[in-house]
């Protein structure tokens, strides 16, 4: 009968390695537990996990730092076309704007997409092994420079009023319009029939509506006291409308939008993550925040600030947290890692209390690769998964159980039911027999949160035990498996 033998005791990257598969990962229902929105305040704990079986033995595993280029976490770089997206610091996901215009292309038919501009993009960014973050607007201040100032549709024409935002130039149209409005919930669902559950994107912002589709009109926006600039954002009914179309179109591809207040918190109780794309930047005199809240100096129009008013803190459990490390610090947010200096605010703060997974950070291509502290940022994002214990029998055959312990020392759980697969290597390294498993990596929580000043729960800063190491285990049938020695393997089939 074969002789299971434990690997060596050396570095166990983090189990979910950016390892290429030819099958799409299974998308099985969400946990239990983590379907119901979790209220503000100090979150209950998750359920304690199942105990090893008593008659399997116990392998411990040693670990070292995970890889920077994780999958789904860390930074993102622009997407350029034709340019090569392994340069710089490491990284696994690419950031993109598209205009509306370019896939709404037929000025007679609001209905037709021609999705080829965002097809090269994906097809593009998945040929380096990353995932791409996306974003649709509508109107963009002079133009990225490959994606068009002025992305309204030519449908629109005739149909939907036009304002003029002359602080940045940008045509605005009306967003309370009926027509508007049915044309874009057409596209939501157009956009997730297509794509949702497309592993070669990783997270969608909402999009659409405002500058950059960033949700503001600034300063033609909801705050008219004191000056003289109408209001061109939607009335909240109307972006609840978007919402909903977005929630209702996607049930895979993680969705974020951009404050935790737009369309009267509405976000809160759908599977919509936040996107702060001012991270960690310190503004005004005297300089407050714009990321932490009130009770770490930071401004009450602080995203931190806004999801405690919301009773919204708590999203990361089930949605992710992206954004855009604001661009003016991008070149020094991390020189004085953990803390800040200048317009750089606490940094760990704001990624611990945000529970922050990736951020744009396009001057990150600067970055030494060698750098701690920005590898101590990077690892301390998201998810930060390893295998510190294996579970199984040292001599078996037929049918037998095998299990690991997987613990998570980052922010935030991994978002995707990625398959998990085990399999039995020989001694030339060949893995001759693999079997997948159910197992549900969302399931594996932060062990510490970082407690908000706001919660009571001691001086800042306070940590709170959140989950465990989650125990897993499996029933392998080594049926037709040649006598002889093997080690037990573990991988994440990344879908790519």
């Amino acid at each position: 009968m074969p002789a299971l033998v434990p690997p060596p005791r050396r570095r166990c990257r983090a189990v979910l390695a950016a390892l290429a598969a030819v099958a799409l990962a299974l998308f099985p229902a969400a946990p239990a537990w983590a379907l119901a929105p979790v209220p503000g305040g100090v979150p209950p704990r998750p359920p304690a996990p199942a105990t090893p079986d008593p008659s399997l033995q116990a392998h411990p595993l040693a670990s070292a730092p995970a890889p920077l280029d994780n999958p789904l976490k860390g930074f993102a770089r622009f997407y350029w076309p034709g340019s090569d997206q392994s340069t710089g610091y490491p990284h696994s996901l690419t950031w993109s704007y598209f205009g509306l215009s370019e896939v709404m292309t037929d000025p007679a038919d609001c209905s037709a997409y021609d999705w080829s501009v965002l097809d090269d993009a994906l097809n593009e960014t998945a040929s380096y092994g990353n995932q791409a973050a996306v974003r649709f607007y509508l109107e963009y201040p002079g133009g990225s420079g490959s994606h068009p100032g002025n992305a309204i549709p030519r449908c629109f024409d005739g149909h939907v009023t036009y304002r003029t935002n002359t602080y940045w130039g940008t045509t605005s149209p009306d967003y309370d319009s009926a027509y508007l409005l049915g044309a874009l919930s057409d596209f939501i669902a157009a956009f997730g029939a297509r794509y949702d559950g497309d592993p070669r994107i990783g997270f969608i912002h909402l999009g659409l509506v405002g500058l950059w589709g960033e949700w503001h009109t600034w300063p033609f926006d909801t705050d008219t006291s004191g000056d003289t600039y109408p209001n061109f954002m939607p009335t909240d009914a109307h972006a609840v409308q978007l919402l909903q179309a977005y929630d209702d179109a996607f049930d895979r591809t993680k969705l974020e939008m951009r404050y935790p207040d737009s369309a009267a918190g509405a976000g809160t109780n759908r599977d919509i993550g936040y996107h702060d794309d001012s991270f960690c930047y310190r503004e005004g005199s005297p300089p407050a925040g714009v990321t932490l809240p009130r009770s770490l100096g930071g401004a009450g129009y602080a995203q931190l600030q806004r999801a405690l008013d919301e009773g919204a803190e708590n999203k990361w459990i089930t949605a992710s947290m992206g954004g855009e490390v604001r661009p003016e610090i991008q070149s020094s947010a991390f020189a004085s890692w953990p803390g800040g200096s200048g317009q750089v605010d606490n940094m760990k703060a704001c990624i611990e209390l945000e529970h922050t997974t990736w951020k744009i950070n396009e001057q990150s291509q600067s970055y030494a690769p060698g750098d701690p502290n920005v590898a101590a940022a990077v690892r301390l994002m998201g998810y930060d998964l390893t295998v510190d214990n294996t579970y199984f029998k040292n001599t078996a055959n037929g049918t037998t159980n095998v299990g690991v312990r997987i613990r998570n020392n980052g922010v935030a759980p991994f978002y995707y039911p990625w398959t998990v697969t085990l399999g039995l290597r020989n001694g030339a390294g060949t893995v001759v027999r693999t079997f997948d498993t159910s197992w549900d990596l969302r399931t594996v929580m932060p062990l510490k949160i970082r407690a908000f000043p706001d919660w009571g729960a001691g001086p800042d800063p306070a940590y709170l035990d959140y989950g465990y190491p989650q125990y897993f285990q499996t029933g392998v049938n080594l049926s037709g498996v040649p006598a002889g020695g093997y080690q037990w393997v573990l991988r994440v089939k990344n879908p790519l």
